[in-house]
């Protein structure tokens, strides 16, 4: 069972596919988000994360021309976390001039116009962040009323039931690159679901599933599987201690694209979620309560706890073969 009404988003991204050694996933998801017949792609926003902001805009605009979509307005946002400026990723020259020419983003600024389309639209469109939240929070704060206006949040961030294992990066990406902006949408009290690592890492594509799209009739699915293939051959090479990323790579990105036009593919709890902020160890991490006790504050998210891989890749393969 799924949801068969049209779901508007606005997706809200660090885009880097197609970037020499950079993450597929993002592009991944923007290509979901246009191939799902459930879902309507309203907005693009971008915001520095994977790559700088410049990179990730004209990186959005380049996979949006080729997937043949028109009219769906890329906006640049956040060029920097909130807090620590210094540490905003750098343009690659050679990805603005291999890309931008002929692309220019829609005017305004990121914030502005998420807080804008949604307050036109109470209650109808989801925002849907899959990089740091630099820009929801922005707009959460340009706007009081955003919080009740979006008809939900649903993030591609943190981890709950677990840790990175990594002494430089103790939280999950997206919430370590901006953990004030991670904190200040988790106390904004908007409508929020959560899909982290402890379900995102069990959603691969295989070198099989890469050959498979490949293989497929269409103009993206072959450049997809060409970058899938191109992805693990890189993580191979990087990452040499870390045996699941040898002949596979982790969708997590379209895992939340995904949850929101069938949620049944993933399992839920309720929970009371904060972050580590400040220039402190364990900075980025989630403080996470399950609400098992009867003084357990009360929830202020849903999080994604299990998710039904196989069911997953099919729906993803299916949509993203076509294109």
């Amino acid at each position: 069972m799924y949801c068969s009404l049209m779901n508007k988003i606005i997706l809200d991204t660090d885009l880097a596919m197609g970037a020499p050694g950079s993450d597929i996933d993002d592009g991944f998801a923007l290509a979901l988000a246009h191939a799902d017949p459930d879902l309507q792609l309203e907005l693009v926003t971008t915001v520095n994360g994977n790559t700088d902001v410049d990179s990730a805009t004209v990186l959005s605009l380049e996979l949006l021309r080729r997937l043949g979509v028109d009219g769906v307005p890329v906006v640049k946002g956040a060029a920097t976390p909130l807090i620590h400026p210094e540490t905003r990723r750098q343009a690659p020259q050679e990805v603005i001039g291999s890309y931008g020419i002929g692309l220019s983003p829609s005017p305004g600024y990121a914030p502005a116009v998420i807080a804008e389309r949604i307050m036109a639209q109470p209650g109808e469109i989801t925002l849907v962040p899959i990089g740091p939240l630099t820009n929801v929070a922005t707009a959460l704060a340009m706007e009081p009323g955003l919080a009740s206006a979006v008809k939900e949040i649903v993030i591609m961030g943190g981890i709950f039931r677990g840790i990175t294992g990594e002494t430089g990066m103790p939280g999950e990406f997206n919430v370590w690159s901006d953990p004030e902006a991670a904190a200040a949408v988790l106390r904004s009290g908007a409508a929020q679901r959560w899909v982290g690592l402890d379900v995102t890492l069990k959603v691969r594509l295989s070198r099989a599933d890469a050959r498979r799209l490949a293989s497929a009739p269409g103009e993206f699915a072959p450049f997809a599987g060409a970058a899938t293939e191109a992805w693990i051959d890189h993580q191979r090479r990087n990452r040499p201690g870390s045996p699941q990323d040898q002949d596979s790579c982790a969708m997590h990105d379209p895992l939340a694209v995904a949850a929101i036009s069938h949620p049944e593919l993933i399992t839920w709890a309720d929970a009371r979620v904060d972050v580590i902020t400040g220039d402190v160890p364990g900075r980025g991490m989630m403080i996470t309560d399950l609400l098992g006790s009867a003084a357990a504050p009360p929830p202020n998210v849903r999080i994604a706890v299990d998710v039904d891989a196989p069911a997953f890749t099919d729906h993803f393969l299916t949509l993203i073969s076509t294109l």
